[in-house]
């Protein structure tokens, strides 16, 4: 099994955003050949050769966004990528050598944020990384740098705190604002997927609804709740805004 590496880039002027890429690759020549790289292009890069071996890495280093081989031995990527997105608020770019319109679509409708097919080119790999970093903006990468803490299952945005764990919602100055479960249930997919776009069809089977009309009208009426207690202006909302024809948006900055 091989260990969990470190690398870091040489191209000073790109290091100092210091954003952390995790590969998880299940060949060692491509692994290393990924890994030197966004080392060179100015990322910090973790490594792994397996599920395990990220789940581990995970739960002990900060990083910004995952590389991950869908095909590997064990639990596959789709699977760990779900573990990612319910645990960290990290961008994830699926890679599988199959390339079939069914992948790519449960990877997207898992919550990943790109999709590539193998083989790559390297310069690919690294549009992709740089288009979905600008997308998820730079507020996940704060909460992603204290992931690895006892904090990681916190969450802010404009003057709340979200404690995941506990299912908890305040405001900064510790008032508990109350919420049902099934409105926090909506909140937690917004959180975890926060800065990207995410369908109806998504959101209800994050949340164990059917695809069906009667489950799209209560889970608009659970958004509309949720809006009525945390934005300023539910009708212009800041923070969980809507994308006509295609589904909703959670903007953690609130811009």
């Amino acid at each position: 099994m091989s260990s969990p590496t470190l690398l870091s880039g040489l191209n000073k002027d790109q290091m100092e955003l210091r954003t952390r890429i995790a590969v998880v690759e299940d060949e060692p020549d491509l692994r290393e050949a990924v890994a030197e790289y966004l080392g060179a292009n100015g990322y910090e890069v973790l490594t792994a050769g397996n599920s395990e071996e990220m789940r581990r890495i995970a739960d002990a280093e900060p990083f910004h966004l995952a590389v991950l081989d869908i095909a590997m031995p064990g639990e596959d990527g789709l699977s760990l990528g779900r573990w990612l997105r319910a645990n960290f608020p990290v961008g994830i770019i699926y890679a599988s050598a199959a390339g079939t319109s069914i992948d790519k679509v449960v990877g997207l409708e898992l919550g990943a944020d790109d999709y590539l097919v193998k083989p790559y080119e390297l310069r690919e790999l690294l549009a992709r990384i740089r288009s979905v970093l600008r997308r998820v903006g730079d507020q996940p990468v704060r909460a992603a740098i204290g992931a690895h803490s006892d904090q990681r299952q916190q969450i802010a945005f404009g003057g709340f705190r979200v404690d995941l764990e506990a299912r908890r919602v305040s405001t900064v100055e510790g008032v508990t604002v109350d919420m049902a479960k099934s409105e926090f249930d909506v909140l937690e997919v917004f959180l975890t997927r926060a800065n990207r776009l995410l369908t109806r069809a998504s959101i209800s089977e994050a949340i164990g609804f059917p695809d069906d009309s009667d489950a799209s009208r209560a889970l608009d009426i659970r958004i509309m709740r949720l809006r009525k207690k945390i934005e300023d202006d539910p009708a212009n909302p800041r923070f969980l805004r809507t994308v006509r024809g295609e589904g909703y948006f959670f903007a953690l900055s609130g811009r």
